[in-house]
């Protein structure tokens, strides 16, 4: 992650300041991708603590957190619940998942962020009022969002679009106000 604070484009700025849902696919973004199976096939994975830490601050800034993959995982269910996001995994379709989600909540597809980084993301991606993929991103789904961040998935990129979100509403002052003293 870098060590210097970001120069945000305003077309940037303009996006994420409407984001009230943000979603994310797991393997690959959350994670760095690689899948671990013990001898009796049971799944681990490695989790970032700062895009931990970005989830939870985004979500008690009033943006809705949701997890979305395709994979039967319950790491990535635990993980999701653990940072008071939403849950949804084995999901087939994964435009149908965000729709839901969106309509349930009332939000425009403006208000509405994803994050993914290979072919099963690019449907989603496409309806996605910010389409968001980490530097790991497969060269085939980089041209297709709005913004690439500067750290590979599972390595701080989650992070980095939470700490854009939370720099586009206004709410870093507060949040490095409440961490004073």
């Amino acid at each position: 992650m870098p060590h210097h604070r970001p120069e945000y484009p305003a077309g940037l700025v303009e996006r994420a300041a409407r984001i009230r849902l943000a979603c994310f696919d797991v393997d690959g973004t959350l994670t760095d991708g690689r899948l671990w199976f013990d001898e009796d096939g049971r799944e681990s994975k490695a989790f970032n603590v700062l895009d931990g830490q970005g989830l939870v601050q985004l979500r008690k800034a009033g943006v809705t957190v949701a997890f979305i993959t395709a994979r039967n995982s319950l790491v990535a269910a635990n993980r999701a619940r653990e940072l008071g996001a939403e849950p949804h995994v084995d999901v087939n379709d994964k435009v149908a998942c965000v729709e839901e989600i969106r309509t349930r909540l009332g939000l425009a597809r403006e208000e509405v962020a994803f994050m993914g980084d290979d072919l099963p993301d690019l449907t989603v991606l496409r309806i996605a009022g910010f389409a968001v993929a980490p530097a790991s991103v497969h060269h085939w789904i980089r041209d297709q969002v709005h913004w690439v961040t500067p750290s590979r998935g599972g390595e701080g990129a989650a992070r980095e679009l939470c700490d854009l979100i939370l720099h586009a509403q206004g709410r870093v002052a507060a949040l490095l106000e409440d961490r004073e003293g």
